[in-house]
C-alpha cells in the first residue's frame, strides 16, 4: 500500500520539488508560485512553476494520493504511447508524481454549464469513445502489478464489513449476480474515467487524469462508469457524463477499434458502478466520523448514500 497523504510545510515541499526536478533535468531549478489546489477527498494536488536559466517556464502539478498502490507514472507513459491524451510525466517525489499542467476546465458543473464549452459538450461523448478505445489497447503487461479484482465478492465483502443495513444495496447485489454477463475481454481499465477526471477546453477533451484506480478487467467497466448518474452532476437528460448520448459514445468506441459494445453489458456495469459509489460514500463518511481523517468533504459525501440507493432501484426496476 502507498503512503498516507500528509501536507508538508510549503517551504519543505518546495525544497523537495526543487531537488527532484534538479535530478530529473540535471540543472538548477527554482520553484515558484507553489499553491495547493482543490482536489478529491483522497488526494493532495499542488500547482507550481519550475524556472531554469535559458529555458521556458515549466508549468507543473504535483499530485499525491492516499493509499497509492499503482505505478501511475508507468501508466501515464503507457497511455501516451497508444495515443491517450495525458499529462507528461516529469519527475517522482516521495509518494507523488510531478506532471505537466494541462490548462483547461476540470470542474464538472462548469464543464456542463459554461457557454464557452458549449461546442465541446457536443463532441465529448464521441471523444470519450475514441479515448477509451485507445486506452483499452494499452498492453496488459505494460505496468507490472495491475490486479484483476472479482467485483461482486469485492463489493459484497465491503458492504458486509460496514455492518450497516442497506437493503437497496443488497437487492442490487442480488440483481447483479443474477444478470452477470460473461467478460468480453481483459484489458487495462482506467477505473475512474468520468466527468471530473477530464481536462476540457473549447475543442473538447484535452487530458485524462487520476489513474490511481487502474486495474485489469472488462473494458465495458469504463463505459458503464462514465454513464453512472452521479457523474452527470444534475444534467440527467444526457446519460454520458451529463454531456452526451450513449449512441455517440458506443459508435465512436467501436469505430476506433474498441470492439463491439452491448448496451445491456454497459448497463450492468452502470448498476455495479452506482453500487460501488454508494458504498464508497459510506466508507468516506466513516473515515471522517472515525477520526481517521477529519474532513468536511468526506463528511458531506455521506449524504449521497441515499441518492445511490434511489438510483439503483430505478436502474434495476
Amino acid at each position: 500500500m502507498g503512503r498516507t497523504v500528509a501536507s508538508a510545510p510549503v517551504e519543505d515541499l518546495a525544497d523537495e520539488l526543487r531537488l527532484a526536478l534538479a535530478q530529473a533535468w540535471d540543472d538548477d531549478v527554482r520553484v515558484e508560485d507553489l499553491r495547493r489546489l482543490s482536489g478529491g477527498a483522497t488526494s493532495e494536488t499542488w500547482s507550481f512553476d519550475a524556472v531554469r536559466a535559458g529555458a521556458p517556464v515549466a508549468r507543473l502539478v504535483l499530485r499525491r494520493t492516499r493509499g497509492q498502490a499503482v505505478d501511475e507514472g508507468a501508466l501515464l507513459r503507457a497511455a501516451a504511447a497508444v495515443g491517450v491524451p495525458v499529462p507528461g510525466v516529469v519527475a517522482t517525489v516521495d509518494g507523488g508524481l510531478v506532471v505537466e499542467r494541462i490548462e483547461g476546465e476540470t470542474i464538472p458543473r462548469r464543464i456542463l454549464r459554461e457557454e464557452s464549452l458549449a461546442a465541446a459538450r457536443t463532441r465529448m461523448a464521441s471523444q470519450c469513445g475514441i479515448v477509451l478505445a485507445r486506452l483499452h489497447r494499452i498492453p496488459t503487461d505494460a505496468v507490472p502489478g495491475l490486479e484483476r479484482p472479482d467485483p461482486l465478492p469485492t463489493w459484497q465483502g465491503m458492504l458486509d464489513g460496514l455492518a450497516q443495513p442497506h437493503p437497496a444495496f443488497e437487492l442490487a447485489l442480488l440483481w447483479l449476480r443474477e444478470h452477470q454477463p460473461p467478460s468480453s475481454a481483459t484489458t487495462v481499465v482506467h477505473g475512474d474515467f468520468r466527468n471530473g477526471n477530464l481536462v476540457v477546453g473549447p475543442e473538447g477533451v484535452r487530458a485524462v487524469l487520476d489513474w490511481e484506480l487502474a486495474h485489469l478487467g472488462d473494458p465495458m467497466e469504463d463505459l458503464g462508469w462514465l454513464c453512472v448518474k452521479a457523474w452527470r452532476f444534475g444534467v440527467n437528460d444526457k446519460r454520458v457524463g451529463g454531456f452526451g448520448e450513449e449512441a455517440d459514445l458506443f459508435t465512436a468506441y467501436e469505430s476506433a477499434g474498441g470492439g463491439a459494445v452491448d448496451p445491456g453489458v454497459v448497463r450492468w456495469w452502470e448498476v455495479l458502478g452506482t453500487l460501488k459509489w454508494g458504498i464508497m460514500c459510506i466508507v468516506q463518511a466513516m473515515t471522517h466520523l472515525s477520526g481517521a481523517s477529519r474532513s468536511v468533504e468526506l463528511a458531506a459525501i455521506g449524504r449521497r448514500v441515499c441518492e445511490n440507493e434511489w438510483d439503483l432501484l430505478e436502474l434495476i426496476e
